[in-house]
C-alpha cells in the first residue's frame, strides 16, 4: 500500500526536521516531508520573506510524486500556517488535511480584540524594521512578545536567525481566505490569548480545536502529538475509503 503523504511547514526558529522532533516516527507511517520556507537554509544568507513562494514550496511537496498519487495533509506552525491555509485555497483537491497549530493568522482575525492590540503593539516595529539591525529587531520583538530578553546572538546561526525573524513580513499582511471543505484541527497551547482568538475564528468556521501543553510548541507535548497523530489518522482512513 502507498503510504499517504504528511508535510510539516515550521514557524520561525528551527526548520526541516528539526523542527518536529516528536513527529519523526510519523514517517513509519506515512511519506513524511519537512520542508524549509522560503529564505530557510543552513548554508545561504536568509532572504525576506514571500507568502506567496511558502506556498509554492508546500504545493510542489504535494505535486505528483511519481508514484501517480498527489496530495497529502499539512502540518503547520505558527507563520507557516499562513501559507498551509493559502495553499489549501489554491488547491484544495491536494490538501487532504490541514492541522494548523499556534497559527499565526492574524489577518482572519485583525479586527478582533487580542489581535488587534498585537498588531498596534508590533506594527512600530514591524514598520521600522529595515532601520534596525538584526539584533535589535530580534530584542524588541522577544521583548514584546514575551516580556523577556534574549541574549545576543553570538554563532552564525543564532545570527542568521535573528535576520530571518527581522524579514519576516508581517503576518497580518497575508491574503488569508477561509479553506472550504478540508478537515481542519487547530491545536494551541492555551497560553496566549492571541492564539486562542484566532483558534474560536476557526472553530467557528468549522475546525476542530484542541488544546496541549506547550504554550507556543504544544506539538512538543504527548498531547499535542497525539491530537496530531490522531486526527491525521482519522482523515486518512476517509481518504482510502474513498481510493478503493
Amino acid at each position: 500500500m502507498v503510504k499517504q503523504r504528511v508535510v510539516f511547514v515550521h514557524g520561525e526558529g528551527s526548520f526541516g526536521a528539526a523542527a518536529w522532533p516528536r513527529q519523526h516516527g510519523m514517517a513509519l507511517t506515512y511519506d513524511a516531508l519537512f520542508l524549509r520556507r522560503h529564505g530557510y537554509d543552513p548554508v545561504t544568507e536568509p532572504v525576506e520573506s514571500s507568502f506567496g513562494a511558502d506556498t509554492a514550496v508546500i504545493l510542489e511537496a504535494l505535486a505528483d510524486d511519481g508514484r501517480g498519487t498527489a496530495g497529502g495533509h499539512v502540518v503547520a506552525h505558527s507563520q507557516g500556517a499562513v501559507a498551509a491555509m493559502m495553499a489549501a485555497v489554491e488547491r484544495p483537491d491536494l490538501v487532504h488535511s490541514l492541522t494548523l497549530v499556534e497559527p499565526a493568522c492574524l489577518s482572519l482575525t485583525a479586527g478582533l480584540p487580542a489581535t488587534a492590540a498585537h498588531i498596534r503593539l508590533m506594527q512600530p516595529l514591524f514598520d521600522a524594521r529595515h532601520q534596525l539591525s538584526d539584533e535589535d529587531f530580534q530584542r524588541g520583538f522577544v521583548r514584546r512578545v514575551y516580556a523577556t530578553d534574549l541574549q545576543e546572538p553570538t554563532s552564525l546561526e543564532e545570527k542568521r536567525s535573528a535576520r530571518r525573524m527581522r524579514l519576516q513580513v508581517p503576518a497580518w499582511e497575508a491574503p488569508l481566505h477561509i479553506v472550504p471543505g478540508v478537515p481542519t484541527l487547530v491545536l494551541t497551547g492555551g497560553w496566549e490569548p492571541l492564539y486562542e482568538e484566532i483558534a474560536g475564528y476557526l472553530r467557528e468556521t468549522g475546525a476542530l480545536h484542541r488544546i496541549a501543553a506547550g504554550g507556543h510548541r504544544p506539538q512538543d507535548s504527548p498531547d499535542g502529538d497525539h491530537a496530531i497523530r490522531g486526527f491525521i489518522s482519522d482523515v486518512s482512513r476517509g481518504v482510502q475509503a474513498k481510493a478503493s
